[in-house]
């Protein structure tokens, strides 16, 4: 099996909007949202093959993707 070109999506917890955001550099055009990482994740086993072709011509036989997800939170600490 080929070795697989490794596309980083990056992915930030939006708690206003209680949904994850991802974009990456790695895949033009590439922005997308979704309330578990896990709906991420399948939302973008579409998007990533897509947006390759489209802006890049290529359909590669194998994609890796590295979702690197972010999740900041203030802790209040009792006095």
């Amino acid at each position: 099996m080929p070795i697989a070109t490794q596309y980083r999506v990056h992915a930030i917890w939006d708690a206003e909007a209680g949904v994850w955001v991802a974009s990456s550099d790695d895949v033009p055009g590439l922005v997308a949202e979704a309330a578990t990482v896990e709906a991420l994740m399948d939302d973008l086993r579409a998007l990533v093959p897509e947006l390759l072709e489209l802006n890049r011509g290529e359909r590669p036989a194998r994609i890796d993707v590295a979702l690197i997800a972010e999740r900041r939170e203030g802790i209040e600490l009792a006095a």
